[in-house]
């Protein structure tokens, strides 16, 4: 990816976008989570353990090359995306609990993330110069994260009014920046996208279906109502694929397209397997609410 895109506009962009995160967040929405205390640490533990054990198994079937196991590592670590909360509100999940978690998300992936990487690399490439053990790179990850998101928090604690305002324009800037990602991402790598689609397309797609499973289906097995099912579905299958984009592609952080491809490709599919998962869960959700108000 060009120097100045990926050293200067990459990570301003993903500050703006994190900044929006933080405009639509509010003390409350963390004291919220301790209402439900079992059903947080249920989706919790998905996200930090077992996506990344089944996409680490998914990664050893199909063998792709060693930047690309990393990048499908970084994509499992990565938190979920604020596309969540949206997807979440169309199908009638549990908006505030979207909102709680994407928040509880973006503090535990300072940790997780780096960590999941770091060994990540250490397994597929033997590379010394890790992301996850180096304090300076931790503390990029940091800076990258929460500080935007603190600052969002702290305009909307003092600016309601403007802090509303600018959460929609913030939104489709952030749709926008993504797909911009994407497509620059997929452009410096046009010669061997071919080879990237062959290599981790199904992979990404038996991912992401996985991860929409657990995340609706782990709840509901433990008696969780619907609407936090729906919720836990698209906090755990929609990924913040621009933070991990932006990770893969910084030259201070790992600067590789080829790690990027994975999180591109997740990017693009999430939206479309979403939709169709909101659908159906929807869709069996009045089947069983007919009988009922049939009596």
């Amino acid at each position: 990816m060009d120097s100045t895109i990926a050293t200067i506009a990459l990570p301003a962009a993903l500050a703006v976008i994190m900044l929006g995160l933080g405009l639509s967040l509010t003390v409350g929405d963390f004291v919220r989570l301790t209402s439900m205390p079992g059903t947080v640490a249920l989706i919790l533990g998905c996200q930090i353990l077992v996506l990344p054990l089944v996409c680490l198994a998914l990664v050893l079937l199909f063998d792709p090359p060693p930047a690309l196991a990393v990048g499908m590592m970084l994509l499992a670590a990565s938190p979920g995306g604020t596309t969540a909360s949206l997807y979440s509100y169309l199908f009638r999940g549990n908006v505030a609990l979207n909102i709680s978690l994407t928040a509880l998300n973006s503090l535990t992936a300072m940790v997780t993330l780096p960590l999941i990487t770091n060994l990540a690399i250490a397994r597929f490439m033997g590379d010394g110069d890790t992301l996850g053990l180096q304090v300076g790179k931790v503390l990029q990850v940091f800076a990258v994260i929460l500080v935007p998101v603190a600052v969002g928090m702290l305009v909307r604690a003092r600016a309601d009014a403007f802090a509303r305002r600018m959460e929609r324009p913030v939104k489709i800037a952030s749709v926008a920046v993504l797909f911009g990602v994407i497509a620059v991402a997929l452009y410096q790598e046009l010669d061997n996208i071919g080879d990237y689609i062959v290599s981790v397309g199904l992979m990404v797609l038996l991912f992401n279906i996985a991860s929409l499973t657990i995340g609706y289906w782990a709840p509901r097995v433990l008696g969780t109502g619907r609407p936090e099912a729906i919720a836990s579905c698209m906090e755990i299958g929609l990924h913040n694929t621009t933070l991990s984009l932006a990770i893969a592609l910084s030259p201070a952080l790992l600067g590789s397209t080829e790690m990027a491809v994975p999180s591109a490709v997740y990017g693009v599919l999430m939206f479309f397997t979403a939709a169709a998962t909101g659908l159906l869960v929807t869709r069996g959700g009045t089947r069983e609410e007919a009988p009922a108000s049939g009596r």
